[in-house]
């Protein structure tokens, strides 16, 4: 009925992406995000301007990262930063932008001093992240959408990585509190859940 609506071929990358926590084993999860990351394409082909659109590609290149090898890693690394800084620069107030972005500089900041040694070595390093910038774009995101428990609990573990426990486990606990809503927003609360365990255990 529509077949140049760039809305529809996001909602149907959305769809594929959020798939991935149903199926069963790795090669079907990523064909899956394979087939989100073609629908995201067509969707910024169509709409180049549209941050939502640009911010899909962002999520679907982290996603195959996790199934490839160290070089798909990194490349797709590098996607993650490159289309979520292009999102927030189509919408400085884009709060999903400022979450990546800040998850990708804490995950990225964490990466121990032997692995970067290798990565550069043998791939040309990573791009610079500080668990400072992570910790100030999801202090952003929650601020822009304080309903949204996945910003807190991401704000907390960007707290954790940034040498701040106390405060990690208040922003834990806030995401706690709130009803689950979303199809992520469970399997976020068990990694937070383990991470405040963790703190516990290290009183």
């Amino acid at each position: 009925a529509k077949p140049n609506d760039a809305f529809l071929f996001q909602k149907i990358a959305r769809q594929y992406s959020d798939l991935v926590v149903d199926l069963a084993t790795n090669e079907e999860k990523k064909q899956s995000v394979q087939r989100a990351l073609e629908y995201s394409q067509r969707a910024v082909a169509l709409a180049p301007n549209n941050p939502v659109n640009v911010l899909s590609l962002a999520v679907c290149h982290g996603k195959l990262g996790v199934y490839g090898d160290v070089r798909t890693k990194i490349e797709n690394s590098r996607l993650v930063k490159d289309e979520a800084e292009r999102a927030l620069a189509l919408d400085p107030n884009y709060a999903w932008a400022h979450h990546v972005l800040g998850r990708w500089n804490y995950e990225v900041a964490d990466v121990g001093t032997a692995a970067r040694f290798f990565v550069r070595l043998i791939y040309g390093g990573l791009p610079k992240a500080s668990t400072a910038d992570a910790v100030r774009h999801l202090e952003r995101a929650v601020a822009l959408e304080p309903g949204e428990l996945d910003h807190h609990l991401e704000l907390g573990f960007a707290h954790l990585a940034n040498g701040n426990p106390a405060t990690a486990r208040a922003c834990f606990e806030k995401g706690l509190a709130m009803p689950s809503r979303g199809k992520h927003d469970e399997p976020a609360k068990v990694r937070a859940r383990a991470a405040l365990e963790k703190l516990g255990a290290a009183k």
